[in-house]
């Protein structure tokens, strides 16, 4: 770490993190507003049935493939819009705006179409519990219905926090998260939509976010509303090597549950073990994945402004900030273990078992957030092949073949799986830095007006 601010000069220290955290804050705490969603979508299904529960478990999986492409263009919207807006261009960013914002319409239109009219043939042939599809048809069909707000949503938040607007993303985001939770109690339980409800819940308060969004970001575009298939090229681009690395990280994930499920004792309680782990994570993702959005704004906003050197120490600065955040909240997991490992589960083996995985998962925290986070500036700038390249080969070269090896092959435990699991961050975060400070996403960013223009 210390090395590492051998790139910043001393006067630009604080002007650094006053930008990044000014960013990064609102982000982190939509990421939280998120999460609360998710919690309680989880905790009102439990409350139903268990069926219901574990129905909500398998179409919520469905859901995110349907989010990956919003997500996807979204990367690539934030990449393009956020320099066009530093850039004094009105005209490019008034097209990059309504370019992009009707691609989403698009994808989210076509989508959603297929989530209604095909969702009880993708069921049918599923491989799940045959009491569970009647439930998991009118959940998908439910969630469709909203997916097109859904997606107009995700893209105006990114194109709000590319115009330096992530306070109205906030707000937004806040009255999102409060609707749908009392929404949730309300439809489930006090109407005939009962466990349909969720859903419900889910497609108003995006359809209500939407609308607010699309207003605000209405106030951005000027004159004539053109399209650019050019500039939607550009996003695309941009924006599938991301799409894809999400796909392949959630398929590592159901690898890495198979590969536990081969172990020769306790596998229900260490793969309860490491579900509780993954929960406890997901709360240090939250600041980690705030950063790592305000990276790809503030370095976007920076090289539109033709300051690359900024650019440069300014995501340096983005970075050793979160890992400073995560190392606290790390310190405060790693004290509180075996209390956190009680709450999530009564089971002694499994609480045994949580408290391993915590102390090992812990130490490699800091680095998963200083490559996540490096990462947020490679793609801000568009860099986002090498991103993927250097997270799938984390995954797929390392995690998942020395977990199959230790586990398998020699029948080791599932400490060595964890091992595996932080070898893999230490490897992601050296291959991200190592391309981060080559410099060499600066060159290749240098002739982005020249190919937007092509």
């Amino acid at each position: 770490m210390i090395r590492v601010f051998k790139y910043l000069k001393r006067e630009d220290i604080r002007s650094f993190i006053s930008r990044s955290w000014s960013v990064s804050w609102p982000l982190t705490l939509i990421m939280v507003f998120e999460f609360f969603i998710g919690l309680t979508d989880v905790y009102i299904a439990g409350r139903v049935s268990k069926d219901i529960q574990a129905t909500y478990g398998f179409v919520i999986q469905l859901y995110f493939i349907l989010i990956v492409i919003a997500n996807a263009l979204t990367v690539g919207t934030v990449s393009v819009v956020s320099r066009l807006y530093t850039s004094g261009d009105k005209t490019e960013l008034n097209k990059a705006v309504f370019s992009s914002v009707m691609a989403s319409v698009g994808a989210g239109i076509v989508l959603a179409m297929a989530g209604i009219f095909f969702s009880s043939t993708i069921i049918k042939y599923l491989n799940i519990p045959e009491e569970l599809k009647h439930f998991a048809v009118p959940f998908i069909k439910i969630y469709a219905m909203g997916l097109l707000f859904h997606y107009l949503l995700i893209n105006c938040n990114g194109i709000l926090r590319s115009c330096q607007m992530v306070k109205k993303s906030l707000k937004t985001m806040a009255l999102v998260c409060g609707v749908n939770i009392a929404l949730n109690f309300f439809l489930v339980f006090h109407t005939p939509l009962g466990f349909m409800g969720i859903a419900a819940a889910t497609a108003s308060s995006v359809f209500i976010g939407s609308m607010i969004n699309l207003v605000y970001v209405r106030n951005i575009m000027a004159g004539m509303k053109n399209y650019s298939l050019n500039l939607v090229k550009k996003m695309i681009d941009i924006g599938w090597p991301i799409g894809l690395l999400q796909v392949l990280w959630q398929l590592g994930s159901m690898v890495l549950y198979l590969i536990l499920s081969a172990l020769p004792e306790h596998r229900i309680e260490t793969l309860a073990a490491l579900t509780a782990g993954l929960r406890i994570e997901s709360i240090i993702y939250l600041p980690v994945f705030g950063f790592n959005m305000a990276n790809a704004v503030i370095v976007g906003n920076l090289l539109g402004e033709k300051r690359q050197e900024n650019a440069f120490r300014s995501g340096i600065m983005t970075m050793a900030l979160g890992v400073c955040v995560v190392t606290l909240m790390v310190a405060i997991v790693i004290f509180n273990a075996r209390w956190i490992a009680s709450f999530l589960s009564n089971d002694a083996i499994v609480i045994r078992e949580s408290v391993k995985y915590i102390y090992i998962s812990m130490i490699s925290e800091p680095f998963m957030a200083w490559g996540i986070i490096l990462g947020g500036g490679l793609s801000g700038a568009g860099d986002t092949r090498s991103v993927l390249i250097r997270v799938a080969l984390s995954v797929w070269l390392i995690r998942i073949p020395l977990a199959y090896i230790f586990v398998v092959l020699f029948g080791f435990g599932a400490v060595s799986v964890w091992w595996c699991m932080n070898l893999s961050q230490f490897a992601q975060a050296l291959l991200i830095s190592k391309r981060y400070f080559s410099r060499g996403w600066l060159a290749r960013s240098a002739d982005f007006g020249i190919r937007i223009a092509e």
